[in-house]
């Protein structure tokens, strides 16, 4: 369950994603929330939420990630008039969705999930990628296997058990330009009743079908995605995601602005709307019977809960200016503990400057052996 929450302090919002103790518990998925939890705390990304906070309550564990109030791009397609997106929209995302994927696999991060209800609209129209339970990184110079994602939307050599690294990622781009424009995942009619192996033999088999829709250039990069081929895909053949960039499709995209926030999206919600299906429409969540939490699980629940991370936390305290506050009171409270008859005077030094000086870098980069720094 995700909801809204507020930074007491700061007053700065955020979105909770709450996972039920009892519910890991029975579905044994203790692993994969610690692993989206430290995966989440490796990427800082523009194109993927972040991890701000981590913590716990009686019966959840609390992940506190970036508040994306436009929804997810799955009801953008399906729920906003006839399906699919006009072309320049869907490039735009797409070219986001590039900046995203570039950003975790130069931490050899694999997301194995892409899907149009992960990718999620911030209140300006910019996306970012969410939900990195099913991601995974990747050790220098291996591959790994593993038979996880959506049906209709892993890769060929997924579905087949076989080694790979970041090719399913963009098979899965691939997928999503498709759907995008065209309004159905490329091997699944919307709403269609078909059998899990079907669908897999279409994804190993079928080429897929090119509408008037699509423009040249966007059967193109389709095309290329969707090659069956790991070795001959587009962003696999050695040049990753400059290769993707580089494809005609993305020749308006002036990618140095779009990753410096710089370039408007070509949809912007509106504050006053609600981009998802009424809450009466939502099924309650089930009780978990039979289950009992221990001090088994106390170690589990240490792992996970680490409090505030630190680049984001430090970005609140920008964006906030509350270390403005914190100078002050720090400042006031340094000037009453000195005797200046008996010290030589010297400047004031905040909270902040002493965090710098013990070695605790912020994003500027400083370190213990350099001049007093100017600025955060």
């Amino acid at each position: 369950m995700v909801c809204a929450c507020q930074v007491r302090a700061t007053g700065k919002m955020y979105a909770c994603k709450k996972l039920e103790k009892k519910r890991i518990k029975k579905r044994k998925g203790e692993s994969m929330a610690l692993n989206e939890k430290r995966i989440l705390e490796k990427v800082h990304s523009r194109f993927v939420v972040s991890l701000s906070y981590t913590y716990e309550t009686k019966d959840a564990l609390c992940l506190v990630l970036t508040i994306m109030n436009g929804g997810d791009l799955k009801f953008h397609i399906y729920n906003m008039g006839n399906p699919g997106l006009d072309e320049e929209r869907a490039i735009f995302y797409a070219a986001e969705l590039c900046c995203g994927l570039e950003d975790l696999q130069r931490e050899r991060i694999v997301y194995r999930d892409l899907k149009p209800e992960n990718i999620l609209l911030d209140d300006r129209g910019h996306i970012r990628i969410s939900d990195l339970g099913l991601a995974m990184q990747i050790p220098e110079g291996e591959t790994i296997r593993g038979r996880v994602g959506t049906v209709g939307y892993m890769a060929p050599e997924v579905i087949n058990n076989e080694n790979y690294t970041f090719s399913p990622d963009w098979w899965g781009l691939g997928c999503l330009i498709y759907e995008m424009i065209q309004g159905q995942s490329p091997f699944r009619k919307r709403k269609e009743k078909v059998k899990r192996e079907e669908v897999d033999r279409r994804v190993k088999e079928d080429q897929e079908v090119y509408s008037e829709k699509f423009s040249e250039e966007a059967q193109s990069i389709c095309r290329m995605l969707l090659e069956k081929d790991p070795r001959k895909r587009l962003g696999c053949k050695g040049e990753g995601a400059a290769g993707v960039k580089l494809h005609p499709i993305f020749r308006d995209i002036n990618f140095k602005r779009l990753e410096a926030n710089m370039l408007e999206p070509p949809f912007s919600p509106d504050p006053r709307a609600v981009y998802c299906k009424d809450v009466l429409d939502i099924e309650q969540f089930s009780t978990v019977k039979g289950v009992n939490l221990d001090t088994t699980d106390d170690d589990f629940y240490s792992k996970f809960v680490t409090g505030c991370v630190s680049i984001p936390w430090q970005n609140e305290m920008i964006e906030t200016e509350c270390f403005k506050d914190i100078n002050v009171y720090e400042n006031d409270k340094l000037t009453s503990d000195l005797d200046l008859n008996k010290l030589t005077p010297r400047p004031k030094r905040g909270f902040f400057h002493r965090l710098f000086r013990r070695g605790v870098c912020f994003k500027s980069g400083y370190s213990d052996d350099e001049e007093e720094p100017t600025r955060l």
